[in-house]
């Protein structure tokens, strides 16, 4: 084992401490949090995206004692374009809001709005060298990838948001 190596590994033994709980960890601040938050059900391919990856992150649940409710928008906006004026990039632009409540007596205990993007190429066509060709086939599974990826972003921001905060919002 290198210095570094023993140099990190006595700094991480020390932390405790100085006052460092785990957040999952005894005592720490989301302990017994994984199952306790349920998500309102998703109205479009995002929401369903979005939900489903922050049930993976904070477990499935029925009865939780809190709700989550998000407000998803993504825009789309051209990005790049050809010397001929043809788009050949688009960002999507998302936005989150949320809010969260505790069930067992409707009180909001926390919210905030995270954003985010992502890209995807877009087909162009035409008969130049540079041209890239595509169809409507895998445009459409390109921005599909994209909404995925950008949801997964977004919720990760959100756990760790949730994660950082709840000392403040849980009971």
């Amino acid at each position: 084992m290198s210095w570094s190596r023993r140099a990190l590994l006595g700094g991480l033994a020390a932390l405790p401490a100085c006052g460092f709980a785990p957040v999952y960890g005894p005592g720490g601040a989301a302990e017994g949090l994984s199952g306790q938050i349920a998500v309102d059900a998703p109205t479009d391919e995002a929401g369903y995206a979005f939900v489903r990856h922050l049930e993976s992150r904070l477990g499935r649940t029925e009865g939780a004692r809190y709700r989550l409710s998000p407000q998803i928008s993504v825009v789309e906006e051209d990005l790049g374009y050809t010397p001929a004026g043809e788009i050949t990039l688009v960002r999507l632009l998302g936005q989150l809001a949320y809010t969260l409540t505790d069930t067992t007596d409707g009180t909001q205990v926390a919210a905030g709005t995270l954003t985010n993007f992502t890209s995807y190429p877009a087909p162009v066509f035409g008969t130049g060298r540079t041209t890239i060709a595509g169809n409507t086939v895998t445009t459409r599974a390109a921005r599909d990838d994209a909404i995925e990826r950008l949801m997964v972003i977004l919720g990760d921001q959100l756990v760790s948001e949730l994660l950082v905060t709840a000392a403040t919002w849980r009971r």
